[in-house]
């Protein structure tokens, strides 16, 4: 997800959630016959998993693939950054322990392809001995085909868990405002100033303000303007759409944010909304479940959860996730696919969203009517997830150097809420990164 060190803390944020997955499940599907599940009987798989609910998820389940398959699999599932060096190191020397790996795509898509480091798995998703009929590549929000596929269109991984981007809305101050939900991108900044009254401490709006944290605000604000940050290679972060994205993500935080704003990652701007004293929050849609906890929210009842209005050029849903992929090296690629295949499937995906643990890429899942009786958030929280994946596309570039572009940029939008010049600050920037994707790409 986007929340590169932040996994231990919402992953206490999210333990009650968690619960939730072993109760019984709803519309889950058994495994396909038409698959020889027990071919690789027999095989020890281990599997490189990233530490969060998603894969306690699979990890709770794990015995079931076991007695399906007759397959054993030694998982590992280590924090987010150890695991992210730990397999650049294992992979690079070419002879990794892992025959799966959990993959962070908008973080590590482009240094797996260039280190060609996962297998083709197109064969065995066309292959009826070796795949369910009904895992199909058009059942995947498109961004996570283009998540899944290298820049030659050959699958490489299976998109696992997405993470769209969307807006969460408080309905009773809307109402007493006699504000409606916003369509567009000026709707969005004219209810912002209108919620905002600092002589009773509610603002308009919130997002994250923190350096790096912050430049996917920016970059999804990018989309609305049918731009974005590194198009064919090439940085086109100083065009008219760049510095009208980045003069709304400063309207927003200085006009309608809270006091502080620069420092909030996350975890403060979620807590502010929580609260109840603001009117939207723009972030992630995996960091719903607290607002319906009564221990934790004073806003149980009264949120609203919707689809990123329109920009001047599209409506778009800024999206980010994680993939499983087939080890390149491994010489049990099969096996290894099977176990990629059972975390994605119908099932699996199930009890993620019903765990409120994550949201598949499988659109099967979210619009299944059964699957939706068993999740434990509002529809139309499930509303705004199936809305995003209509209209999802990619809000970080796909490079290597994903952490200094946020980084540099973030410094800049950081500024941007202490009053500095947008264009002069995106300008610094681009001047800035311009050498470091050079070297990453050399």
């Amino acid at each position: 997800m986007t929340h590169s060190l932040l996994n231990p803390t919402r992953r206490g944020f999210m333990a009650g959630t968690a619960a939730i997955a072993g109760t019984a499940a709803f519309g889950i599907r058994p495994a396909s016959a038409a698959v020889d599940w027990k071919k690789h009987a027999g095989t020890t798989l281990e599997v490189n998993l990233v530490k969060s609910p998603r894969s306690e998820t699979l990890l709770k389940y794990i015995k079931e693939f076991e007695d399906l398959t007759g397959i054993k699999v030694n998982a590992e599932a280590t924090p987010e950054q150890q695991q992210r060096q730990k397999v650049v190191i294992e992979l690079s020397s070419g002879r990794p322990s892992f025959d799966v790996v959990h993959l962070s795509y908008h973080v590590q898509k482009r240094q797996f392809e260039k280190g060609k480091w996962l297998a083709d798995i197109s064969g065995f998703l066309k292959d009826p001995s070796l795949t369910d009929p009904s895992l199909t590549e058009s059942d995947f929000a498109e961004a996570g085909m283009q998540f899944a596929k290298d820049s030659d269109g050959v699958l490489r991984s299976l998109p696992f868990s997405v993470d769209y981007w969307i807006l969460y809305w408080n309905k009773e101050l809307f109402d007493a405002k006699g504000l409606k939900y916003p369509q567009t991108f000026d709707e969005l900044v004219t209810a912002a100033e209108a919620l905002t009254d600092p002589s009773t401490n509610t603002y308009g709006f919130v997002a994250r303000g923190l350096k790096n944290a912050n430049t996917p605000v920016w970059t999804s604000l990018m989309l609305g303007y049918g731009a974005a940050p590194i198009v064919n290679g090439k940085i086109d972060t100083t065009t008219k759409e760049a510095v009208e994205a980045a003069k709304l993500y400063q309207r927003l935080m200085t006009k309608s944010a809270p006091p502080g704003v620069s420092g909030f990652n996350w975890a403060e701007a979620q807590s502010a909304f929580l609260q109840g004293k603001i009117g939207m929050w723009f972030d992630g849609v995996g960091f719903a479940p607290p607002i319906e906890n009564p221990e934790k929210s004073r806003v149980v009842g009264k949120a609203g959860y919707g689809v990123m209005p329109k920009g001047p050029a599209q409506q778009a849903a800024g999206t980010f996730g994680d993939g499983l992929g087939v080890v390149e090296a491994s010489t049990k690629k099969e096996a290894a696919y099977l176990f990629c295949q059972w975390a994605i499937s119908h099932e699996m995906g199930a009890r993620l969203l019903q765990a409120g643990a994550g949201v598949p890429f499988r659109q099967s899942i979210l619009e299944d009517a059964k699957v939706r009786e068993g999740v434990k958030m509002p529809a139309e929280w499930l509303d705004a997830v199936v809305g995003s994946g209509k209209v999802s596309k990619l809000a970080l570039p796909v490079i290597i150097p994903v952490t200094e572009f946020r980084d540099i940029y973030g410094v800049g939008l950081t500024n941007m809420i202490g009053g500095a010049d947008p264009e002069a600050e995106l300008k610094k920037a681009t001047e800035q990164f311009a050498p470091v994707l050079a070297r990453s790409e050399g």
